[in-house]
């Protein structure tokens, strides 16, 4: 499970990919609850926009935000099931998170060591999401929020090797740049084929 991440920062590089403008942000590492740049697409006015999120995603039945603290990543095998999930699934609200690194556990040497991972070209990487809104309870504020999908990673060169002995080995999935735009526009047959890791930027470890 991803439950960390580097935002990334590089305007450039959305601007040129994306024809978008990076919001800023002040948060440096990402975790759930936290906000950070995300691409969202309707589906109804097929409108493309970058905005700032929640990491963690809330259903419209959620009763406080703190529900996102156990909705940060979805499982693809489970996504179009799971109540947390299927509303967004079902409406195609797929998103992009934009990132220059994640973190995972390697346990190699027999502890849990964190290690950053990055594109290979050390480019910043969009991650395939699932986005949902929920309004504040208290407050009335519309809050967008999101989860990262996750596939198995047993055959995958990089991934396999993180997360505990005997633990299922699973990884988001940062997308190739030439499926981005497929991506935020799929068909949920569609956004099953892409959430593979033959779609995935080659992964090093910094």
């Amino acid at each position: 499970m991803c439950v960390q991440y580097l935002p990334t920062s590089n305007a450039t590089w959305v601007k040129k990919k994306f024809n978008l403008d990076l919001p800023p942000s002040q948060i440096v590492d990402t975790f759930p609850t936290q906000s950070s740049p995300v691409i969202l697409r309707s589906q109804i006015s097929h409108r493309t926009a970058i905005g700032l999120a929640r990491f963690g995603l809330l259903p419209v039945w959620a009763k406080d935000s703190s529900f996102g603290k156990k909705t940060y990543n979805a499982r693809v095998e489970t996504v179009s099931e799971k109540p947390s999930y299927r509303k967004a699934w079902k409406n195609r609200q797929f998103g992009l998170v934009l990132a220059d690194a994640f973190y995972e556990p390697n346990y190699q040497t027999g502890k849990s060591v964190r290690q950053a991972i990055r594109t290979k070209n050390f480019e910043p990487m969009a991650i395939a999401s699932i986005w949902d809104t929920w309004t504040e309870i208290d407050t009335g504020e519309l809050i967008t929020s999101f989860s990262l999908l996750t596939i198995n990673a047993d055959e995958h060169p990089l991934m396999n090797q993180f997360h505990k002995p005997g633990e299922e080995k699973r990884t988001i999935v940062p997308l190739r740049i030439e499926f981005c735009d497929q991506w935020l526009s799929a068909t949920t047959d569609e956004a099953f084929e892409l959430l593979s890791t033959s779609k995935m930027d080659e992964l090093t470890i910094a």
